[in-house]
């Protein structure tokens, strides 16, 4: 937060950074998971005018996290699935209010063909934002 919007200058090496740090579990407390989504939060909110274009590779590692966090059975206990579900609907909203509604247009088919209840009441937040 302290770059501000100079944190676009660093934004092709910061989104390698989430997308990885997205895919790896790391333990029943998340941690790092958690806190990535912090990042992927703020840096959204300064550097919105250049997340459109970063659109399919986010909502591509969101999605998947939102469904691998829904399907793991490990040691996570179910207050920390909860944070992380909520952290990735966050920024799934905030990507949408940046990009002038492009997510909830995206979503619109993987919400109807979509069978899991967690998952699809997450996408249903983000098409019910505003």
């Amino acid at each position: 937060s302290r770059l501000g919007i100079h944190i676009v200058r660093h934004l092709k090496r910061l989104e390698r950074v989430i997308l990885g740090y997205l895919e790896v579990p790391d333990g029943p407390e998340e941690k790092a998971r958690l806190g990535i989504l912090e990042t992927l939060q703020c840096t959204i909110e300064h550097a919105w005018p250049r997340m459109p274009c970063r659109l399919p590779v986010l909502l591509r590692a969101l999605l998947r996290l939102l469904w691998d966090v829904h399907t793991e059975r490990g040691p996570t206990p179910e207050p920390v699935r909860a944070a992380l579900l909520h952290g990735a609907t966050q920024c799934l909203i905030l990507l949408d209010h940046c990009s002038q509604g492009q997510v909830k247009v995206l979503l619109e088919g993987v919400q109807s063909s979509c069978e899991e209840n967690r998952v699809r009441e997450c996408l249903r937040k983000v098409q019910e934002s505003t």
